[in-house]
């Protein structure tokens, strides 16, 4: 794999907006080591604006570098969750051909990425849940719980938060493709 420098750079902005921002400081706690995170809408955002890959990269090492400083440890099982969660969500762009970046942002566009993001959360943390069942022997009821609270909650976080985020910048894109055109 050879990604361009301006990928790692993307990656490394990424990783560390959502790291940083995924701190329990940041967050609001509801449940046993569960916490809804805005950070979320970083990940979604990056997805979404540069694909699966830096999806993936974005919330492997952003939620590895929210776990070191945490300092509750590493949980690779749910670090794997979060890059998965960014892969679901970066498919956006090649399901939708771009249209973000051609300024084109619909409620049907809204309504995929919402759809995206539960698929993303409920595979992605589902994968989480299921590791910590068979290789950390947690009970079964506890992380289908952290699953389903943090399914739901991340999901409406991206949906609100990335809204209009995505309205903006598919705002910005439409005049900055009308000021290239009438140049």
């Amino acid at each position: 794999m050879n990604l361009s420098a301006k990928t790692v750079v993307v990656i490394a902005i990424g990783a560390a907006l959502y790291g940083i921002g995924g701190l329990p400081m940041f967050g609001i706690p509801v449940f046993a080591n569960t916490t809804l995170k805005p950070a979320m809408a970083v990940l979604a955002l990056f997805s979404v604006l540069f694909g699966p890959l830096v999806g993936f990269l974005v919330g492997f090492i952003g939620h590895w570098v929210t776990d070191l400083f945490a300092g509750w440890g590493v949980w690779f099982t749910w670090v794997l969750g979060s890059g998965i969660v960014g892969l679901v969500i970066g498919l956006f762009p090649k399901i939708t051909k771009g249209r973000i970046e051609k300024g084109q942002f619909d409620i049907k566009d809204f309504v995929l990425f919402v759809v995206l993001a539960l698929i993303g959360n409920v595979v992605g943390y589902g994968c989480s849940a299921f590791l910590d069942t068979v290789l950390y022997a947690e009970p079964f009821t506890k992380v289908f719980t952290q699953l389903s609270i943090i399914a739901v909650g991340n999901t409406v976080l991206i949906a609100v938060v990335g809204y209009f985020i995505l309205h903006s910048v598919a705002k910005r894109k439409k005049q900055s493709s009308n000021l290239t055109e009438a140049q």
